[in-house]
């Protein structure tokens, strides 16, 4: 199975990934590669970090299962060696756009839209991982739009108001869509 774990910037979707990797030991993640700077205090393996002509490599070999382009900057999901492994389930956390294109590819992935409780908690995660005022505004100008098509998309929504319970959330839908035993 691929999940995809879809929403705006600022919803917590890196928050809620690192915490399903802990609770679902099936669950494998895809490591999305971006041509935007490493954030101030920003895990090195939040992304691949590459230049745009390591990117634009890759894409001209086809090496990306969905890519695009967000605020000026490059994002793909790299085309895993197993898409079908019957061990593991892999996961994506990418944006709307990207998961549109999942979607049209692989019909049957399961896609997760994740959203804030409030534009203004949105807000204020945004500003807690460091984005400046004018990525900000860009990104709320943005999310109202995004979270449109994630609607339209989406298996599942879950509202990230509590960490605990929406992990939990998204965990019990991964498992209800797994085969039984």
């Amino acid at each position: 199975m691929i999940l995809v774990l879809s929403g705006p910037g600022g919803v917590g979707k890196g928050t809620v990934v690192r915490r399903l990797l802990e609770v679902d030991p099936r669950l494998r993640l895809s490591r999305s590669w971006t041509t935007r700077p490493r954030r101030p205090g920003e895990p090195e393996d939040s992304y691949t970090f590459v230049d745009e002509a390591t990117f634009a490599a890759r894409l001209a070999r086809h090496g990306f299962l969905e890519h695009d382009e967000f605020l000026g900057n490059l994002y793909g999901t790299p085309v895993p060696e197993a898409l079908d492994d019957p061990e593991h389930d892999l996961l994506l956390e990418i944006n709307v756009q990207g998961a549109e294109q999942v979607r049209c590819h692989r019909p049957d992935v399961l896609v997760v839209l994740l959203v804030a409780p409030t534009r203004v908690v949105q807000e204020a995660r945004l500003r807690a991982r460091g984005d400046d005022d004018e990525h900000v505004a860009k990104r709320l100008a943005i999310a109202d739009v995004e979270e449109a098509k994630g609607l339209a998309l989406a298996d599942a929504v879950v509202v990230n108001d509590d960490l605990d319970r929406a992990v939990a959330e998204v965990a019990g839908i991964v498992a209800s869509r797994r085969p039984g035993p």
